[in-house]
């Protein structure tokens, strides 16, 4: 038995509790180094006398490791386990001492591992409505013009033109609003928008005022009506937080640069000097747009100002959720106080809040029940893109990587995963497909079924084509929506959405394998089995089936 692969880590994505009687435990291992894996397992106050074995189940596995998983339901949730391993005809012990051949249970409260107590405040508690919700994004000023009557000398391209980083097509709230029923009737429950807060740009994430919807997207009555209306039609509203960085224009900024130093808010901002310089060069900011000057999140009267803004629209106006934009680069503190704030405005008002960050990467310390609930998920992004358009993985590889993500999280974790192909930050994944309706039919069939929630770029309905920004951010194409040409793709939509709103999906046991250059994915409970098969051999051989059963 490899036992350098030997890995169990307590309190991690590998221990972790879900429910207050409930926890998932996981070892790692060398991939096939094992026959059978058990936990030996009991109460730590019972454990040197008397003690319980179950089989863990092969619940994962990558190209170097196997990964083996047990959920327990707890009478006494003081809990000491130590693993039994079969490998090669031959039994090892796994405690906190590493791989052994015997185990001296008489002395196990030196060495075996251990979940001490399951505390309520511990348990991340799952967002009920993000499990199996289907979410359509929305780049506001590029979806429709339902206010014809507004303003309008702000727009600089025409409806359709190809987008540039600074032009305005028009988008706004009220035309949002006229097509929920367009929305809905594509199965999706769930709307999240880029920002729509007071702001020079078309993207809106440089913000001069939080507490304003952006003139060009209507009024914040306009915004109350829509969320009025998406929640009669029981679907949700995810907005954009900004929070790590704003606009030069925010009267905040624009005190210091008057002040400098003697401003009240010098210290909102990191500034090297006593005042702004005259090149703008001496304060952080956004990457290096010297427009977005970054929040000193560290500051706790900055952070009073955002969580302050982030429970207003909760309380006021019924948002569902924020999605946190470049969330990594703020604080954990801050994070935990948005977390605790925001939860309990939720409470308050008898609404459940999702808070989604956008980390790209690996983000288990954001993900641990006390910040995020979960993050859009760029990890599947990258291996759909390596399978589907790239080929730099084949079946197995995919089924590796797709494993590996998984076990990165908690299941609770996982199961509100936002997960994209594509979104206002990349480029349209048809147009790196190369326009492939299979592979795109085959991707979001994956995209539907893999724990958390799916998250499909307004236009993917139609085939919409785009490259990289700004390109990926152009105007929704309403002549093709709805049409013969496309309704394959609207009804593939419709079929998986019903699917999801049909089957607990986080409730069944994922399998992720593969075999003789097919990809299989499995979902499967005491009451049904949905299994997706998936083969590319390029041009005509591309196929997948889709089965429930």
């Amino acid at each position: 038995m490899n036992k350098t692969a030997l890995l169990h880590i307590t309190d991690s994505n590998y221990c972790f509790p879900v429910s207050e009687n409930e926890i998932v435990l996981r070892l790692r291992t060398a991939k096939d180094d094992l026959e059978n894996a058990y936990l030996i397992y009991e109460s730590k106050y019972l454990f040197a006398k008397k003690r319980k074995k179950a089989i863990m189940r092969r619940a994962y596995s990558s190209s170097l490791f196997d990964f083996f998983e047990i959920k327990l339901k707890l009478a006494d949730v003081r809990l000491a386990y130590v693993f039994l391993l079969e490998s090669g005809g031959k039994e090892y012990y796994f405690s906190e001492d590493g791989a052994t051949e015997t185990y001296d249970f008489s002395m196990c409260y030196y060495n075996f591992f251990q979940y001490p107590y399951i505390n309520k405040a511990d348990v991340h508690e799952s967002v009920g409505w993000l499990q199996s919700a289907r979410i359509y994004q929305i780049f506001v000023d590029r979806f429709l013009m339902g206010d014809t009557a507004k303003d309008r000398s702000y727009i600089t391209m025409k409806w359709g033109d190809a987008p540039t980083p600074k032009s305005h097509a028009g988008g706004d709230l009220k035309g949002i609003a006229k097509k929920l029923g367009y929305i809905g009737g594509l199965g999706f429950d769930t709307i999240y928008l880029t920002p729509i807060f007071k702001s020079g740009s078309n993207h809106k994430y440089d913000i001069e005022d939080y507490y304003l919807v952006d003139p060009q997207f209507g009024t914040n009555e306009d915004l109350k009506d829509l969320i009025d209306k998406a929640h009669a039609r029981n679907m949700h509203i995810i907005l954009d937080a900004v929070f790590n960085h704003c606009s030069k224009n925010l009267a905040q900024f624009k005190d210091v640069v008057e002040k400098g130093r003697s401003s009240k808010y010098f210290d909102w901002f990191i500034i090297d000097g006593d005042r702004i310089s005259d090149d703008g060069t001496n304060y952080e900011m956004f990457a290096t747009c010297r427009h977005m000057p970054k929040l000193n999140t560290s500051n706790p009267e900055v952070q009073d100002w955002l969580l302050g803004i982030a429970v207003h629209y909760i309380e006021k106006y019924g948002i569902d959720g924020w999605r946190l934009d470049v969330s990594d680069e703020i604080s954990h503190a801050f994070w935990r106080r948005f977390r605790i704030a925001v939860k309990e405005a939720g409470q308050r008002v008898g609404r459940e809040i999702a808070i989604i960050g956008e980390n790209w990467h690996d983000a288990v310390g954001y993900l641990r029940g006390d910040q995020y609930d979960s993050i859009m998920n760029y990890a599947v992004t990258k291996a759909c893109l390596d399978y589907f358009a790239f080929g730099k993985l084949d079946a197995d590889g995919f089924a590796c990587r797709l494993n590996e993500i998984l076990v990165r999280n908690t299941s609770t974790v996982n199961n509100m995963m936002m997960n994209l192909l594509d979104c206002h930050d990349t480029e349209r994944f048809i147009t790196t497909l190369k326009g492939s309706r299979v592979r795109l039919k085959a991707a979001l069939a994956l995209l539907y079924l893999f724990p958390g929630a799916p998250c499909v770029y307004y236009g993917t309905e139609i085939l919409t084509e785009g490259g990289p920004d700004p390109d990926c951010r152009r105007c929704m194409d309403w002549k093709k929506a709805g049409t013969e040409k496309y309704s394959d793709i609207a009804e593939h939509l419709k079929k998986l959405a019903a699917i999801r709103k049909r089957y607990r999906l986080y409730d069944g046991e994922v399998s992720i394998t593969s075999g003789n250059g097919v990809f299989v994915f499995k979902n499967t409970n005491k009451r049904r089995m949905i299994e997706l098969r998936i083969k590319l051999g390029g041009a005509e051989d591309d196929c997948f089936e889709l089965n429930v059963t």
